[in-house]
């Protein structure tokens, strides 16, 4: 007989038999179980179990919710597509990794709207970003010096030079040129045609 158990991030796990060392997840085998287990939970949370797997093989053909109309239908849907599972473990004497699709909820989206990446932001750099306004300092003529950069960045010495170092010459590909003057200290500057 096909044991189920469900764990507190909502993975449902089907086993050939009675589960090994099941911690923190809880087996049922039928749907009865499955209702008394889950009758102290809010519907929220039957709402993200069917959505952690809905859409995801062998799931694809079930679709998100936002809701059910009640607790007896979210847990009837849940156990007959969780049913599933026992096929694939009706030849197997070992566990079937659990069930985990998309995350419950998605990040909620930036309500800022896109920026414009142009030519004069290398590497495609978000236009009024440190990095942008960094680049656009060393491409002056005379460059910038490390004081300005600091001044512009909040930045330590050592993150600028790492800055320079990692972002702009080797992930960027840009030519940095790094000088000292007498007066001003050391200086960076984006060398001409460069990216």
């Amino acid at each position: 007989m096909t044991t189920f158990t469900i764990d507190s991030e909502n993975n449902i796990t089907a086993h050939a038999g009675l589960p090994v060392g099941a911690d923190e997840s809880q087996p049922f085998t039928n749907q009865r179980e499955l209702a008394k287990l889950t009758a102290d939970w809010p519907v929220s949370r039957l709402v993200e179990t069917w959505n952690s797997f809905a859409g995801v093989a062998p799931f694809d053909d079930l679709k998100r919710v936002k809701k059910f109309t009640d607790r007896s239908v979210a847990v009837a849907r849940i156990y007959k597509a969780v049913e599933r599972l026992a096929a694939t473990v009706a030849g197997q004497a070992a566990d079937v990794a659990p069930v985990k699709g998309k995350a419950a909820k998605a990040p909620a989206k930036s309500k800022q709207p896109a920026t414009k990446r142009t030519a004069a932001n290398a590497g495609g750099t978000r236009e009024g970003s440190k990095k942008a306004e960094v680049i656009a300092l060393m491409k002056r003529k005379h460059g910038a010096t490390l004081d300005e950069v600091i001044k512009l960045t909040g930045w330590q010495t050592h993150t600028v030079r790492g800055f320079v170092s990692g972002m702009l010459c080797k992930k960027l590909g840009l030519n940095v040129e790094s000088f000292r003057t007498s007066e001003k200290g050391r200086c960076y500057r984006i060398a001409e045609g460069a990216k």
